[in-house]
């Protein structure tokens, strides 16, 4: 992080999704670390969400992965499922972007904010490894920043998946760290 301008991107910590994962009070813990450690540094703390208009004009039938959700999403209230989890909440200097896919710079401004904000590293936690985590990651080297991953900051419904990834995959681009072992 020498000499960096580093920012905490918080991906997809939203209630409607936690709740799909088993255990998440320990993962909503580091993460909440993260971001005090974030602030406590002068950090900028982005949050990246995952959301659609209401009926999802996004979602084409030839998405495989989010089609077979907006049948059943049809009525929902976008705005009360892209919430962040409340232990989690944004205070007002934060910046909260919404995606319309995995990856958090697809469908997004976030790049532009990047860009304004002059940032060159970025420090990733969130849900899925599998999801949101592994496709910033992919999309983020190809654009040349710096890379760090919370490992204990990220979660996967398939823990043998994140493992892959967290050994394995993520270390190819990417530090892979503890949340007690960042900015110590």
């Amino acid at each position: 992080m020498k000499n960096m301008k580093t920012a905490l991107l918080v991906m997809d910590m939203q209630t409607s999704l936690l709740c799909r994962l088993p255990d998440t009070e320990e993962l909503v813990s580091h993460v909440r670390k993260a971001i005090k450690t974030a602030r406590n540094h002068q950090i900028p703390v982005i949050y990246v969400t995952v959301g659609f208009r209401q009926r999802m004009p996004e979602i084409s039938s030839h998405n495989k992965a989010f089609s077979g959700i907006k049948h059943h999403m049809e009525d929902v209230d976008m705005k009360e499922w892209t919430a962040i989890h409340p232990d989690l909440s944004p205070e007002e200097t934060d910046i909260v972007i919404t995606k319309r896919r995995f990856s958090a710079f697809t469908g997004s401004d976030l790049e532009v904010v990047l860009r304004g904000l002059d940032v060159q590293h970025l420090v990733l936690a969130g849900i899925s490894s599998s999801g949101v985590v592994l496709s910033t990651v992919r999309e983020a080297s190809d654009k040349d920043y710096q890379l760090t991953v919370i490992e204990d900051g990220c979660k996967d419904g398939d823990q043998e998946v994140h493992e892959v990834l967290m050994r394995k995959v993520f270390p190819r681009q990417a530090d892979v760290i503890k949340v007690n072992d960042w900015l110590q």
